[in-house]
This record gives structure tokens, C-alpha cells and sequence, in this order.
């Protein structure tokens, strides 16, 4: 399983208003073309809701449907994947204050179960999660200063 993680700090953008800009998944296809399609489907209880995703990966396209988990008083949003491309996904937004704004931190693990290609299809599916996300937060909170923090492979 791949792991991803980065970090961003933002000055200036208050954490409360990060993470309901960043919990707009319906906005994501028009800050990133990769992006091609969120549906997101009306809350099923407070704080949860479900999202399907279609994002372009290499000559095609990657989908999946995942359930989104909403801590407001934590600002942490978990998803895990319940269908799609991979044979697992799951991961999670967090913002912080951090200094006059705020910090998001994003991770990410997933696994599409192809042992025999993962040395191939799993860096570039980590590079282009790391671009996609990283353009996502430019477009909602602007340019941050960005730590691209660890990338590893886990067994």
C-alpha cells in the first residue's frame, strides 16, 4: 500500500473557512481539469455524505464512489472508498491554525491490487495525486507555502 501525505499553510485564510472550501468537493472540477466529475450526494446523517469521482489517470480514467465523514470541530474530513478503480482508498483532510492562518494536511493510502504492476502504476498515481491536490488548494485558498512531507510505500 502507497502513502501519501503533504502539508500547506496558508497566511492569511482563517482554518474555519479552509476547510468549508475544501468540504465543497462539487467545486474541485472546475479549479483542476484533471478533476473530471464529483457527484456528491445528499447528506445520508449530519456530518456524512457520499461522493462519486471521475479523475483522469494516465490514457484513462480512474472512478470511484467513497463515503465522506465531516468532524467540523476538529476540521478533519475522512473518505474511504466503498466502490471503484482502486482496491483500496481512504484518507483525510485536516486544517489547523498555524501562525496568522492556517495549515491543511492531507493523507492518503491507497492500493489498486495489482502487485505485479504497483511498481509502475503507483508512482504515477502518487505524482498525480500530489499535483491534483496540490492545485485543488491553490485554487480554493490560493498559493501556499507547501511541504510535500513523506511518500512511502508501505508493505
Amino acid at each position: 500500500m502507497r502513502s501519501v501525505e503533504l502539508k500547506a499553510h496558508f497566511d492569511g485564510v482563517a482554518p474555519e473557512d479552509a476547510y468549508a472550501r475544501i468540504g465543497d468537493f462539487a467545486r474541485y472540477p472546475s479549479l483542476v481539469t484533471a478533476i473530471r466529475r464529483v457527484t456528491v450526494h445528499p447528506a445520508t446523517r449530519p456530518g456524512r455524505l457520499h461522493s462519486d469521482w471521475e479523475v483522469d489517470f494516465r490514457n484513462g480514467v480512474l472512478s470511484w464512489s467513497e463515503a465522506d465523514s465531516f468532524d467540523d470541530e476538529r476540521r478533519v474530513i475522512s473518505f474511504t472508498q466503498t466502490t471503484g478503480d482502486f482496491e483500496t482508498f481512504t484518507g483525510e483532510w485536516e486544517v489547523r491554525t498555524e501562525g496568522d492562518g492556517c495549515a491543511v494536511l492531507f493523507g492518503a493510502k491507497f492500493d489498486f491490487g495489482l502487485p505485479s504492476l504497483a511498481g509502475i502504476i503507483d508512482p504515477v498515481a502518487e505524482r498525480v495525486l500530489r499535483e491534483t491536490i496540490l492545485s485543488v488548494l491553490d485554487g480554493l485558498l490560493g498559493a501556499g507555502s507547501t511541504s510535500t512531507g513523506n511518500v512511502r510505500a508501505a508493505g
